[in-house]
């Protein structure tokens, strides 16, 4: 059997069968790049075409085919359409056709976005659309009209518009939707043009107070109000929406040769839903005496705080008020507090306003300060006043202590004309209470009590206390220029009482155990005007209660109503001077003339304790 045996190929024959498969190969991956290439770089269509029309060696490329239409369906022909790569480079663009049509074709695999743009409508954009080999992509864009809420006028000239040809004008011509582009008429002179110019300002309505004073200032005890000597106020409007106000204290206290000084920051915003959300910051330096028999020198009481404000409209008739604070005290120690406080509003039409309050921790002076802004009190003089509200600070057992109260309380409000009916009923716990103790460095132990601000007193903390306590108003109204107030009430006070032991024993636990609670009725008579020729702003009013007790005032935030104690007058005379790119105003200040309201403690009764001392200041203001 014959054995069959494949032929033997030379080597020439071998290579040469070689060279010419790297030939052929070489050619066909030529032709293939030179094919993707092509559809690369293929020009996309710039004009309209009513369906996809690929090139050839299309079985490689993808395309976009897509319609545009307004919210009714219609389609919108003229519309410039945008093709945009994965970098957000602009690599065609066209316009689309009298049905609406537009069409990228040729595209290599990658993935693209679509902008379309047209006179009259809000621009729309279609994002990530990926296109893959021989897959044509579908995109249908409708289009929101903004001309109901637009006032046309002449265009400017869009430079760089190339798409604009001569073939193109019949189809905006045409075309309802962009008709109003082509109307150049002039614009109307009774109206202004729509600039740059007529935009809001950066800051707009500055206004500014400097205040410069002297005499009798406030003290820590019960929050009273703080001025140092020298103070000043900005508020300017950010935008039209938006208010910033800034006000500082800086002055020397009556103890210390080193300077005190406080800021504050308010931030407030009109949102769309009607709420004005208010950010507060608050810093305070202050540098009181050292502390008898300790041998050092002047001691910073620092304060830091912070509060948020903020109301919500529940209903037509019901809403409400938010907020929270924290506080951070420092003088030699440290101590923090959280103090959130929430109102609710009830309009009840015809009978008034009815609220209901709870706060816990500080008392909600910020609610306050916001409320006075709103019912006419100028907003550079509101920012002053919750400036000099301070924390309420006291020493117990050699530690610092933050007053806190915990408090509800119910009101109702009525206007009837020129005449305002107001009543609220109340009831909190106070921890750490504090007053100012005069001559007690003979009474309590010195570790026990806290240099006061403005004066050789001392503040002293009195413990806890609860009380209940209610009040009822009126206030008429007489013309523009005057108003008077009653009000009248029942609360708890605080007085003093023999206790068991030795006499001689005055110890911080004696003293607060010898202050026991009762019920005592108070009125406050209150008149306010302006005097017709001097245009001289005068308020005075007069508390009368059982001043042999101490009544700690209670910070009404469901009425307008307040608690005075003694004789009280305030006075603010405008200066006739011209030619000033200000205006200056004398002030004067008289708070409890007759000294009434003070509480002898100790066991020879050489300590006077009171939350309402007597003062007197004047002082002048330069209104920009």
């Amino acid at each position: 059997m014959r054995q069959r045996t494949a032929p033997v190929k030379d080597g020439s024959q071998t290579a040469a069968g070689f060279i010419g498969s790297l030939i052929w190969t070489a050619s066909l991956l030529g032709m293939m790049s030179l094919a993707v290439a092509g559809f690369a770089a293929a020009p996309l269509t710039s004009s309209p075409t009513t369906a996809p029309q690929l090139a050839f060696g299309n079985a490689f490329g993808g395309s976009i085919f897509g319609q545009v239409r307004n919210t009714k369906g219609v389609p919108q022909m003229g519309a410039g359409v945008q093709l945009y790569n994965r970098f957000e480079e602009l690599v065609g663009r066209g316009l689309t056709n009298d049905q609406g049509v537009f069409v990228f074709a040729g595209l290599a695999p990658d993935v693209y976005s679509v902008r379309v743009f047209l006179a009259s409508f809000v621009s729309a954009e279609r994002r990530r659309i990926a296109v893959l080999p021989s897959v044509q992509n579908r995109v249908n864009i409708d289009l929101a009209t903004v001309l109901g809420g637009m006032d046309l006028g002449s265009p400017a000239a869009q430079p760089g518009n190339t798409l604009m040809s001569d073939d193109w004008k019949w189809v905006l011509r045409t075309s309802h939707a962009t008709r109003p582009v082509l109307r150049l008429l002039p614009y109307p002179k009774d109206r202004g043009t729509v600039s740059s110019s007529t935009r809001p300002a950066a800051f707009s309505h500055t206004t500014g107070v400097v205040k410069i004073s002297a005499g009798d200032a406030g003290s820590f005890a019960g929050g009273a109000e703080q001025d140092l000597g020298t103070a000043f106020a900005v508020a300017t409007s950010v935008r039209g929406t938006s208010r910033i106000l800034l006000s500082g204290n800086v002055g020397y206290s009556a103890n210390s040769p080193l300077p005190a000084a406080g800021i504050r920051t308010s931030y407030t915003s009109k949102m769309a839903d009607g709420s004005s959300p208010l950010l507060v910051m608050t810093a305070r330096q202050i540098y009181l005496a050292p502390r008898a028999g300790a041998g050092e020198s002047a001691l910073a009481l620092r304060s830091l705080s912070s509060a948020f404000l903020d109301n919500l409209q529940i209903s037509q008739r019901v809403s409400v008020d938010y907020g929270i604070q924290l506080q951070s005290v420092a003088y030699a120690q440290r101590t923090s507090s959280v103090s959130p406080f929430l109102r609710a509003n009830y309009d009840a039409g015809n009978w008034g306003k009815l609220r209901a309050a709870a706060s816990s921790g500080a008392r909600p002076g910020e609610l306050v300060a916001r409320d006075a802004q709103a019912a006419g009190m100028p907003g550079l003089d509101q920012g002053l006043a919750a400036l000099g509200m301070v924390p309420i600070v006291s020493r117990a057992d050699r530690q610092l202590t933050l007053e806190r109260a915990r408090s509800v309380e119910l009101g109702w409000e009525r206007a009837a004309g020129s005449r305002t009916y107001s009543a609220s009923v109340y009831e909190e716990l106070v921890s750490n209470a504090a007053f100012i103790l005069s001559n007690g460095r003979g009474v309590v132990p010195r570790a026990d009590l806290l240099p006061d601000l403005n004066s050789r007193s001392d503040i002293f903390n009195v413990g806890s206390y609860e009380r209940r306590g209610f009040i009822a108003a009126v206030k008429q109204t007489l013309g523009s220029h005057a108003e008077v107030s009653l009000a009248a009430g029942r609360t708890g006070a605080l007085l003093t009482q023999r206790v068991a032991g030795n006499a001689d024993d005055s110890t911080s636990q004696t003293l607060r155990a010898g202050i026991r609670q009762a019920q005592r009725p108070f009125a406050t008579v209150r008149m306010a005007g302006i005097l017709p020729v001097a245009k001289t702003r005068v308020s005075a009013n007069y508390g009368w209660t059982d001043f042999h007790v101490l009544m700690p005032a209670h910070l009404f935030v469901t009425q307008g109503a307040t608690q005075d104690i003694g004789v009280n007058i305030y006075v603010r005379q405008p200066l006739p001077i011209s030619g000033l790119p200000w205006h200056m105003e004398a002030t004067a200040e008289m708070r409890n003339l007759l000294a009434q309201g003070y509480l002898p403690i100790g066991a020879a009764s050489h300590g006077i304790l009171t939350n309402s001392p007597r003062a007197v200041r004047g002082g002048l203001n330069f209104v920009f």
